[in-house]
């Protein structure tokens, strides 16, 4: 798969891309990525978490089409969230925990006037927080509104083999193969105190947590896959926790 969010082709089921009277027409289930800006080691962009989120939307959709036959839009990608632990990189755009609590209920407040369903699809673990908050709130208002992260079994945490390998199968020219180095390979939650206290930069110069140089397209079309069949499940059962995530 060559990443259609770096070169778009006509999708037929893309909220940017219809009118509002077609969009009047359906009572569609919204699929809204949410990524981040924020650096990525020396060698992935800084949208990585938007082009992942935004992928796995896509195929979310690409699959539930085929099942059900049903409306589903996906939505333009929300590319701003709580980076505020890689302040320490140049490049990095946070706008925060309360910020981004704000855009996602005032966002679902507004689509849900037209929309049957709202899925969040998350890409950055620093958002969970303001999702977990904005769709529980959402939910108490009476609006069909869920979330969801792309998830993968054993990965490491940041711009190391998970994320590179993932990279290499949606957005290989994204990749910058000869800046491949290895980051702080330690058990995340060994790093956890220190992560919090001093952030990113703290436990990695090179803003890497675990290590990159292992990762292929074939490893990230796999990773790929499992994330989009485990967000599949999710959406399908639609049964949520107290916060609003799929389980």
């Amino acid at each position: 798969m060559n990443s259609s969010y770096h070169r778009r082709v006509a999708f037929p089921s893309e909220l940017g891309n219809s009118t509002s009277r077609q969009v009047s027409d359906t009572s569609p289930t919204l699929i809204v990525p949410v990524g981040s800006t924020e650096q990525h080691g020396p060698h992935l962009p800084l949208d990585t978490d938007t082009r992942i989120a935004t992928a796995v939307a896509r195929g979310v959709i690409e699959r539930m089409v085929l099942a059900d036959g049903a409306q589903w839009l996906l939505a333009p990608a929300i590319g701003y969230g709580a980076s505020g632990e890689h302040e320490g990189f140049a490049g990095t755009v946070s706008i925060g925990t309360s910020a981004l609590r704000l855009l996602l209920v005032e966002f679902g407040r507004s689509a849900a006037n037209w929309a049957s369903r709202l899925v969040f699809v998350n890409g950055h673990g620093g958002n969970v927080e303001a999702l977990a908050a904005a769709t529980a709130l959402l939910r108490y208002e009476h609006r069909d509104v869920a979330w969801v992260s792309c998830l993968a079994a054993g990965g490491d945490a940041h711009a190391g083999h998970t994320e590179t390998s993932v990279l290499l199968h949606i957005s290989p020219e994204a990749v910058s193969t000869d800046q491949l180095l290895p980051g702080n390979r330690a058990p995340l939650a060994e790093l956890m105190p220190q992560l919090r206290a001093g952030g990113m930069a703290a436990v990695s110069e090179v803003g890497i947590l675990g290590d990159p140089t292992t990762a292929t397209a074939a490893a990230g079309a796999q990773i790929f896959t499992d994330m989009v069949d485990g967000c599949v499940q999710r959406i399908t059962r639609w049964t949520t926790n107290r916060d609003g995530m799929l389980t």
